[in-house]
């Protein structure tokens, strides 16, 4: 879409909204064609990405606790300073664009090929995939993976119109979209075959694979396809056939590894976190304890509110033994809010 500006175009400068691969691709595209860039990302965006986006020469701002907030705020930005806006997903050329991962995937695989996954934001990436891939290849499925918290396009794809959430999840920010884009819509769906949902647990199950099998650490949005291509593969027994997830994102924000590492053994279910509300009083936590027996209880995290009325306890549980008894004297923590 940059390189068909003018250069009037070009001078006036562009903004765009994302919150994260789409503000690499128009920080970079500008450096290229010599041309200022105002990228607008959500106040929740990790370091990481921002930065990235700095070190590319474009001029980085930070508004919304939302990609939609953010995406406001750039297109009144675009409105009062006369530049280009650059969408993230809703354009034929951002579309085709897109589209062209489906060409490489084509030309480099040539044999059988049962599915595609494609992560799913605003649909920009599944709709250009699908639309190429359709063409030439009808027999592959396309399969769009969302977060079981962030599933506009499950939803509009249902419904049969577009549908915007309340609120999406914002653990795979990287597709954390509200509603997904018209264009991008009806593509999907004449071309898409059907839509997966993954819970957090799973994508961090997916990224514990992926570092384990060749030490590569995607962020969420990045493992989120191949969570779902391990959920459909599951579910339909699917053996001897070759399937492709994107891994698109790999902007891993340091402070989220530690959750990461807490959730794959719940999301391959040998674990599970139990959430038990008791009074906050002396003896209670002690009779909860005892409540459980010689349960393996591998960890206990204890969240009193901040009026002392209550205390959240959660309590992972392990299914791999049954021999461990509870000890409060290490596994009890206190947080006090």
């Amino acid at each position: 879409m940059m390189s068909k500006l003018s250069q009037e175009q070009l001078n006036n400068g562009v903004i765009c909204s994302s919150a994260g691969n789409h503000a690499q691709g128009v920080a970079l595209s500008a450096r290229k064609l010599g041309c200022d860039a105002i990228i607008v990302m959500p106040v929740t965006t990790p370091e990481i990405k921002w930065r990235s986006v700095e070190r590319l020469g474009a001029t980085v701002i930070l508004k919304g606790d939302s990609y939609d907030e953010a995406q406001s705020y750039a297109k009144l930005r675009c409105q009062e300073e006369g530049r280009t806006f650059i969408p993230p997903f809703d354009h034929p050329d951002i579309i085709a664009g897109q589209g062209t991962v489906g060409m490489e995937i084509v030309h480099q695989l040539q044999g059988p090929l049962h599915a595609i996954f494609v992560p799913v934001g605003g649909g920009g990436l599944i709709a250009g995939i699908a639309a190429y891939v359709k063409r030439v290849r009808p027999e592959v499925k396309i399969i769009g993976v969302e977060p079981s918290d962030a599933n506009a396009m499950a939803l509009s794809l249902c419904h049969g119109q577009r549908v915007m959430l309340k609120h999406a999840g914002g653990f795979a920010n990287g597709v954390a979209v509200k509603v997904v884009g018209k264009e991008t819509f009806r593509l999907c769906q004449n071309f898409v075959d059907g839509i997966v949902l993954v819970s957090q647990d799973a994508i961090c199950a997916s990224i514990k694979d992926m570092f384990e099998e060749n030490r590569n650490i995607p962020e969420p949005s990045g493992a989120l396809a191949l969570a779902g291509a391990e959920a459909y593969c599951k579910y339909y027994g699917l053996k001897g056939e070759t399937v492709v997830a994107i891994s698109s994102g790999a902007n891993m924000n340091f402070d989220t590894l530690r959750l990461v590492a807490e959730l794959p053994d719940v999301g391959r279910k040998p674990e599970a976190v139990l959430a038990t509300f008791l009074p906050e009083e002396q003896g209670s936590f002690k009779k909860f304890a005892e409540l459980f027996g010689r349960m393996n209880i591998t960890g206990f995290k204890h969240i009193c509110d901040s009026h002392g009325k209550e205390a959240l306890v959660l309590h992972r549980y392990s299914k791999s033994h049954t021999t461990l008894s509870v000890n409060t004297s290490f596994l009890y923590r206190v947080i006090v809010s």
